[in-house]
């Protein structure tokens, strides 16, 4: 018997895209709708192949990192000013 790991390590790069394709559309190239069970084993599949094959930057779900848009501004401080920087 296979195991769902050696299962993992047979996907190939056509398989994972027809897994990618399936879970995106909800069904498969044959027109039949994924189960539940179906996209929860897809997408754990392509989440596997991603983390072996594809950067971090390319993988499922990746988000840059965040930085607020004020950090890279100077912010005067009006309540203690030395009066050469207070606003008029």
């Amino acid at each position: 018997m296979t195991t769902f790991l050696d299962m993992l390590r047979s996907i190939t790069a056509d398989t994972y895209a027809t897994f990618k394709t399936a879970v995106e559309l909800g069904k498969w190239p044959d027109g039949r709708k994924l189960t539940q069970e179906q996209k929860e084993m897809c997408l754990q599949a392509m989440i596997a192949w991603e983390q072996e094959n594809l950067p971090e930057e390319e993988r499922t779900g990746y988000m840059p990192p965040q930085h607020c848009k004020s950090e890279t501004k100077t912010i005067p401080n009006i309540l203690f000013s030395t009066g050469s920087d207070t606003l008029h």
